[in-house]
């Protein structure tokens, strides 16, 4: 059976249409509203001439046959709908980084070429500066967010058009939505150009948010699914933008469950006060974060006391990493949740995952492969077996993206067919241990080669972050004469504390081999991340270069 979102939500929405659907505080939608608001929503885009244009079997891998609809929102009920609402329409939705200046957000949406863009008020005034250099002139549809901005030329106030939209689809169109339709995620592009992720949504729903049997099988029927589903009970509360893909899937997790997504107050950054308060007061079951830049925060807010959360079971991270001694202080704070650190990218989906909690303790390093998960070694010609010494590539195979949008050659780099099997390989490098678990050592991308040594540049920043004085680090390489690039940490310290690079080579000397500690420490009031909580390795480069 192939999956698409569309028919999975709307399936789930006739057997509860009544259970509370997306909340964001005063305002609570049931799974009735948001089918009825999405659908209106599609009405609008097919009116507009937006839907898909041939077949996907008939596109290159790095081709869509889609029109785009980019969604240039904060987090909020608008965003879940109109990216339910443009695959009803057979779209695809676009995920925009709304921290991006005027020419980032060119790049992107000359990028993706969007036949629509559904904006907050807010954001008009960058909107404006390069809607001019688009290719087509996209619908334009306005979020009210309180900014008192005015509606830019041809736009369309995004509720006066869902009022005056008619909710009764085609059933040509209905019986359309198919697994072959598309997910598009771009990448943060916190070490290069973002790049789109196209995903099959049938691939997706399986690979990615692990929709599946308890036994690992996958469904046979939707009825499998809606039946699951009306037992209900899940409450997750996503953090993070959902232009980023942790909480983008997280949240659709939560809905192919048949729960509820809350959505936190304050969503232009991360206030810990308020995330506590809306687990309280929503009754959340489950949380998820972003490593050690959400997890800090909240370890300090619950410090100070008085926050029972007696509903929430889970903390889930995943897109950054979550250190042991993060994972300790929360289990020590919240005795009865289970920590869940998932391993994986927008390119992979879910590589393998681990669970820690008080009871059982917790690590870090190691993962669960998932059963499609392979390490292949360097040179990309074989499957590495359990216990072989290499460090090769983390790959998924089975169920993988399509390829990068309008770039044949990533594509190729990152798909590569071994032994007529195509995997993914998103560039995190791994070993494949004995007893079958996945002992990761960090992202290629951001690996320091000094004095012919590879350094994995997360693995120094974990063993930076168990410094008491250390609230976050990012590790970076510079060019050296002598070791052609030397080890930088870039280092944002506790209020009020203080540590030398002597002191902090010798907590990384507890921990790593003396080649792999930092030859300077770079001290900055605050280290750089995106609102995912991911390190902006391009910033931190520039503070080691400058600080040489």
């Amino acid at each position: 059976m192939e999956l698409n979102l569309a028919t999975v939500h709307e399936a789930i929405a006739a057997s509860v249409p009544d259970r509370e659907c997306v909340v964001h505080g005063a305002r609570r939608l049931t799974w009735g509203e948001v089918t009825d608001r999405s659908r209106r929503l599609a009405a609008v885009l097919v009116a507009a001439g937006a839907g898909v244009h041939g077949p996907l079997d008939a596109a290159a891998p790095w081709d869509s046959p889609h029109d785009h609809v980019a969604l240039y929102l904060r987090n909020g009920v608008e965003y879940l709908e109109s990216m339910l609402g443009a695959m009803k329409a057979r779209c695809a939705s676009v995920n925009v980084n709304w921290r991006y200046v005027a020419d980032e957000l060119r790049g992107l949406l000359v990028d993706a070429r969007p036949a629509a863009i559904v904006y907050h008020g807010s954001f008009a005034p960058t909107l404006a500066a390069v809607l001019d250099d688009l290719p087509v002139r996209p619908l334009l549809l306005r979020v009210d967010d309180g900014a008192g901005d005015e509606l830019l030329a041809g736009a369309v106030d995004y509720e006066a058009a869902l009022a005056a939209a008619d909710p009764h689809l085609d059933d040509e169109l209905v019986a359309s939505w198919s697994g072959d339709d598309l997910h598009l995620l771009y990448t943060g592009g916190t070490t290069g150009r973002p790049k789109g992720v196209c995903w099959r949504q049938a691939d997706f729903l399986v690979a990615a948010l692990g929709v599946r049997r308890a036994d690992g099988t996958e469904y046979e029927s939707i009825a499998e699914i809606v039946a699951r589903a009306r037992r209900g009970g899940l409450r997750a509360l996503p953090t993070p933008p959902f232009m980023h893909g942790a909480a983008n899937w997280n949240a659709i997790s939560a809905w192919v469950a048949g729960g509820t997504v809350v959505i936190q107050d304050r969503v232009d950054h991360l206030d810990a006060v308020d995330v506590l308060d809306t687990c309280r007061r929503e009754r959340v079951t489950s949380l998820l974060i972003v490593g050690d830049a959400f997890a800090r925060p909240l370890i300090d807010e619950l410090r100070t006391g008085g926050w029972e959360l007696p509903d929430l079971r889970f903390i889930v991270t995943g897109g950054a990493a979550l250190g042991v001694e993060r994972k300790s202080e929360l289990t020590e704070l919240l005795p009865e949740v289970t920590i869940v650190d998932v391993l994986g990218s927008s390119e992979s989906g879910r590589l393998g995952v681990r669970q820690g909690s008080r009871a059982r303790g917790v690590d870090t390093g190691r993962f669960e492969p998932s059963e499609t998960t392979v390490v292949l070694s360097s040179d990309l010609d074989r499957v590495l077996e359990p216990g072989d010494p290499e460090i090769g590539w983390m790959a998924q195979r089975g169920r993988v993206p399509r390829g990068y949008l309008g770039d044949p050659a990533g594509t190729a780099a990152t798909f590569p067919v071994v032994d007529g099997v195509r995997y993914v390989v998103p560039g995190d490098r791994a070993r494949l241990l004995a007893d079958g678990s996945v002992e990761l050592h960090g992202r290629d991308s951001v690996t320091i080669n000094t004095g012919g040594e590879k350094v994995y540049a997360e693995e120094v920043e974990a063993a930076l972050k168990s410094h008491p004085a250390v609230a976050d680090a990012v590790v970076v390489g510079r060019p050296s004469e002598r070791w052609g690039e030397e080890i930088v940490a870039v280092v944002e310290l506790v209020p009020g504390a203080r540590a030398t690079l002597a002191e902090l080579r010798d907590t990384c000397a507890a921990h790593l081999a003396r080649y792999k500690l930092p030859k300077a420490v770079v001290i900055r009031d605050r280290v750089e991340r995106s609102p995912a909580g991911k390190a902006d390795y391009r910033w931190a480069r520039a503070q080691a270069t400058d600080a040489s």
